[in-house]
């Protein structure tokens, strides 16, 4: 893997053409600035082949005319609309950097004093952050780490896709058979989906009578649900005061959802399983796969967002990455309360939190550490998020260091300190 350390910017010499864009779906806005503080006056181009040429065209010539030796393209921190231009730029080696959309916005209303927002001012103002040198180089993932990205990005859709499936399930459950998700808990379960595929409505569960019932759901369960749950389920069905009028449609909604759901989970299935094949292409994912309590999908979705650990030189970069950087707000006689930035990759703070939550529990290797913060009084939220953390310094000293995960090891270290 290529170096993919994201890092500020150094600063612009005599010889540096800016350039910016203000990109969209359909047009961007471009922009030079010479280092004379000339300008070419924003221009649109279209995300298409055309468009792009035009673009670099006027790059070049604007570099000729003012005897320029190089050109940095700034851009604010996008969704895919951007990525086309990027790899076109990347392959004709341009410097690409980016900036931070907070940094725009609360550095536009310098220009005129005046928080107004047009396509032609947006671009001007990206110029004035990276002469600022508050850019930052763009990380362009290549090679299994594109790949890993793009699987782990794709599941989260799948899977966000799904739970809004879920909940329109329940909804449509509640209008015909309330007392059904009181009895069953969740529609998450074979038990209660194979239900909802054979006998979804109160009549339906009478007319397959008792006998019938109790031996379905003991089948379904393996022998997890027994008689008593099969009769409180019918109990239920009897009393029951789901509605009547609009059924037939209800049902037809309910079955394309439990098809929808069961397509989702092909699809997921799928996705992790190529997600698996291409991490063990990647050497140092079985030195955090050594950790207890981290699997695959959280190691492939991290190795996505970060790219190559290795290529970070301290933990504060990476943490500062994740967003997991602490900062308060204090003033005077005020002292405010550390905070997480939150400004970095959302998806791979998810997956160090619901890591998080794997390895505090019971017999999990940081239950005994998550178990004395709750004793100093951090709350339970706080505590999920100071182990994410600390995962995350442990991931990155594994990498760096090419070694497995020992359970105990810091204990065993402060003995031998103690010893010697």
């Amino acid at each position: 893997m290529k170096r993919s350390r994201t890092k500020k910017m150094r600063n612009i010499n005599e010889k540096t053409l800016i350039t910016t864009v203000d990109i969209g779906k359909v047009t961007n806005m471009g922009y030079c600035r010479c280092p004379d503080r000339s300008e070419v006056e924003p221009f649109e181009f279209f995300n298409t082949g055309r468009g792009f040429n035009k673009f670099y065209r006027c790059i070049q010539k604007t570099m000729k005319i003012q005897h320029l030796e190089e050109v940095i393209v700034g851009f604010e921190s996008t969704g895919p609309y951007g990525e086309p231009l990027t790899h076109y730029l990347r392959k004709r080696g341009i410097n690409l950097v980016q900036v931070n959309p907070l940094h725009t916005k609360r550095l536009k209303e310098l220009q005129g004093n005046s928080p107004n927002k047009t396509d032609k001012k947006d671009p001007k103002v990206i110029a004035d952050i990276i002469e600022l040198g508050h850019a930052l180089t763009l990380v362009v993932p290549e090679g299994i780490a594109a790949e890993l990205r793009r699987l782990s990005q794709a599941r989260e859709r799948r899977t966000n896709m799904r739970t809004a499936l879920w909940n329109q399930l329940q909804d449509l459950v509640f209008l015909l058979f309330p007392e059904f998700s009181q009895v069953m808990k969740d529609v998450k379960t074979k038990s209660a989906q194979y239900l909802l595929k054979h006998y979804p409505t109160p009549e339906a569960i009478i007319e397959c009578g008792l006998e019938v019932l109790t031996l379905t759901l003991r089948k379904i369960s393996r022998g997890k649900l027994r008689k008593e749950r099969a009769e409180a389920l019918y109990e239920a069905a009897r009393s029951s005061v789901g509605i009547k009028e609009g059924q037939e449609s209800i049902l037809l909604e309910i079955s394309n959802i439990l098809a929808f759901i069961e397509a989702s989970n092909r699809i997921i299935a799928d996705i992790e399983g190529k997600m698996s094949s291409h991490l063990k292409q990647v050497p140092s994912s079985r030195f955090i796969l050594s950790m207890k309590g981290i699997g695959e999908v959280t190691v492939a979705g991290l190795i996505g967002e970060v790219g190559d650990f290795s290529k970070f030189e301290t933990i504060s970069e990476i943490t500062k990455l994740a967003g997991l950087d602490l900062y308060e707000v204090s003033s005077g006689k005020h002292k405010g309360k550390l905070r997480i930035s939150k400004r970095g990759r959302p998806l791979m703070r998810k997956l160090l939190f619901f890591a998080a939550l794997n390895v505090v529990r019971k017999g999990g290797v940081m239950h005994e550490r998550y178990q004395r913060y709750l004793k100093r009084g951090m709350l339970k939220m706080k505590a999920l998020i100071a182990i994410a953390r600390r995962l995350l310094g442990i991931i990155f000293a594994l990498v760096r260091n090419h070694s497995e995960y020992e359970i105990g090891y810091q204990k065993t270290q402060n003995k031998l300190n103690i010893a010697a």
